[in-house]
């Protein structure tokens, strides 16, 4: 893929470096697992594995405020490579936030230590939809210079793109910031559903053009993450998220990267995501991995599943839990470890790097 055939149309990585990437990440356990291959050993990573649980990202990142973090290529790169130095995971996680492409189109935003994201001026009303322009590569230069810089780093090892999902995005456009009930965000998808529509729809483009900036730099995997999906009920997903969450999927779909899908507390709603198009379903610590599996259906691998809390317990809790969660995806076609939720800001990086380890040696064919 060249910068002038891309399925985007946009200027990426030349074609000789990307080929490159390609052929050197092929064959890594993380990517055959995703494409449902036989596999040396299950794969590993962990999500928010690059962040304040280790103690060089707190180094590294000291006086710093997050969304400047994510635009300076040097420091994401570093930040990126981390955990894989650690803990030995199978892929690393492109270090960034899911308000970044908002950001980088201009809407006022920053995120508030202990908040998290804060809208200065929230999407409320459809005049209010002009201020989400087209994003383009040149909004996010630092993504593709950082990306560049991992991938030489890399070398076998894959690197996950990521975005947050069209509802997610809208509920923090809509509320102002994160909620705990959705009352904005559920009032505009009931009471104004054009408005819902013609938002989350606007908010995929925005999306999907983010993710095609990762994957033409380099990204061999993308995950969409719809962190508060969870709060809704299957058929209001069906009718006011699916389309959109489809949208960003299809608009990666020519680049045939695999496509991984996670929310939170959304055992009701595993079977829609599957449908939404991705190719692997992420799986919370509520539903076993062999039920998640009934109700995705076949044709999808699954990444989860062990709750982040039981690292808090001593080692031999860990590897009985861990084997649970194993034994649950023995039947599976294609199997990425992970938490059922990212890592917590106070978990001992020794507690992950020896999770690690365990899986390695428990599932080594």
């Amino acid at each position: 893929m060249s910068a002038n055939d891309s399925p985007s149309g946009q200027q990426t990585t030349t074609s000789a470096s990307l080929d490159a990437v390609r052929d050197a990440t092929h064959d890594s356990a993380f990517l055959k697992a995703c494409r449902r291959e036989p596999v040396p050993h299950t794969p590993v990573w962990f999500m928010r594995q690059a962040g304040r649980s280790l103690p060089e990202y707190l180094k590294v990142r000291e006086g710093i405020a997050m969304l400047d973090s994510c635009m300076m290529p040097e420091l994401v790169a570093e930040i990126t490579l981390q955990p894989v130095r650690r803990h030995k995971v199978d892929a690393a996680i492109y270090f960034s936030d899911i308000v970044v492409p908002l950001k980088a189109i201009g809407i006022d935003l920053d995120i508030k230590p202990g908040v998290g994201p804060v809208i200065a001026e929230p999407i409320r009303t459809r005049a209010d939809l002009a201020r989400l322009r087209d994003l383009t590569p040149e909004d996010v230069p630092y993504v593709t210079e950082a990306i560049g810089i991992l991938t030489a780093e890399l070398g076998a090892t894959p690197l996950i793109g990521f975005a947050g999902a069209p509802f997610t995005l809208a509920s923090y456009l809509v509320e102002g910031g994160p909620s705990r009930n959705h009352e904005r965000t559920k009032a505009m998808m009931y009471g104004d559903p054009q408005l819902w529509a013609d938002l989350v729809d606007r908010l995929a483009e925005i999306t999907g053009a983010f993710l095609k900036v990762q994957i033409e730099a380099g990204a061999s995997a993308v995950q969409l993450f719809d962190s508060w999906v969870g709060a809704l009920a299957p058929a209001d997903y069906r009718r006011a998220v699916l389309p959109a969450s489809a949208k960003v999927f299809d608009a990666v779909a020519p680049y045939g990267v695999p496509r991984i899908h996670f929310g939170v507390g959304t055992g009701e709603l595993l079977g829609l995501m599957g449908e939404a198009g991705a190719d692997v379903v992420g799986v919370d610590w509520r539903v076993p991995l062999d039920e998640a599996a009934r109700r995705v259906g076949p044709g999808k691998a699954l990444q989860g599943n062990l709750d982040p809390a039981v690292l808090f317990a001593p080692t031999p809790a860990v590897e009985a839990k861990t084997r649970e969660v194993l034994d649950a995806a023995a039947g599976l076609d294609g199997h990425v470890f992970n938490l059922g939720h990212g890592v917590m800001p106070n978990m001992d990086p020794d507690a992950l790097t020896r999770l690690v380890a365990y899986v390695h040696e428990q599932t080594a064919r």
